[in-house]
């Protein structure tokens, strides 16, 4: 027997608690690369290479939280939480390609104002759209 797809309103709860979770993680990263500039960076005038390094850790620190929690276990913190995970069509956790590939898509459903994420309302087996192209599901 298949586990019961996961409702919006827990994709939902568990992505508002993963984002507490990423904002302590993006503090740690900021502070990090604060300090490889030995703390010396205006705030209003950010030297071009303070910004672009910035950017570009706290994209890779956010990727890797995803990713390798859905590789390990099929969950992140905030999915323990709520007692949801990530499956194959196996009812595996995704291997790593299948992980970066849902994460990719999910920012994609972000930019597009959620729709992405919008779509499991209308879905029979109420899967977004980065589950549909990773051909994943999220399961209680």
């Amino acid at each position: 027997m298949l586990p019961r797809a996961a409702p919006f309103w827990r994709r939902i709860a568990a992505l508002i608690y993963d984002l507490l979770v990423l904002m302590a993680i993006w503090m740690v990263t900021a502070a990090l690369i604060l300090l490889a500039f030995q703390g010396e960076v205006d705030v209003a005038r950010q030297p071009p290479l303070y910004h672009v390094l910035l950017q570009a850790a706290l994209f890779v620190v956010t990727a890797l939280y995803f990713v390798v929690s859905w590789r390990k276990g099929g969950q992140t913190i905030g999915m323990r939480a709520w007692r949801v995970r990530i499956v194959d069509a196996n009812g595996h956790s995704p291997d790593f390609p299948r992980a970066l590939l849902r994460f990719v898509c999910a920012l994609l459903s972000l930019l597009l104002l959620g729709a992405g994420f919008i779509y499991c309302l209308f879905d029979g087996e109420r899967r977004a759209w980065h589950d549909v192209m990773a051909k994943t599901r999220m399961v209680v």
